[in-house]
């Protein structure tokens, strides 16, 4: 139970993201849920990878490259998934900032 509605507040949180940061558009709640989905599979498998690899530039920038690596990611994401679109790295980039704020801010007020 507690995967399902960890799944709904990521889409959820993927659906008001994309509402408010241009260049990112995605068609429909179902199509937030399989971007959720997919966003997950992808931080599970290829982010540890990519996070070995980068390590050298991770530690050189002080963290700030994984800012990289996500946004890398999340255009990754909008190729593979049908009716949700990323117009950039920068829109990729202010995407996945937003979207750990507000699901952040959605899992604080679902365990209230």
């Amino acid at each position: 139970m507690k995967i399902l509605i960890n799944l709904l507040i990521n889409a959820l949180a993927v659906f008001i993201t994309a509402y408010v940061v241009p260049g990112v558009f995605v068609r429909d709640f179902m199509t937030a849920v399989v971007v959720a989905v997919m966003l997950g599979v992808v931080n599970i498998f290829i982010k540890p990878v990519i996070t070995i690899l980068a390590l050298p530039l991770t530690i050189l920038t002080l963290g700030l490259f994984q800012f990289v690596v996500n946004a890398l990611l999340i255009m990754l994401v909008g190729n593979l998934v049908p009716g949700f679109t990323v117009n950039g790295f920068l829109s990729a980039l202010l995407f996945s900032l937003l979207i750990s704020l507000v699901s952040g801010f959605l899992r604080m007020l679902a365990r209230e």
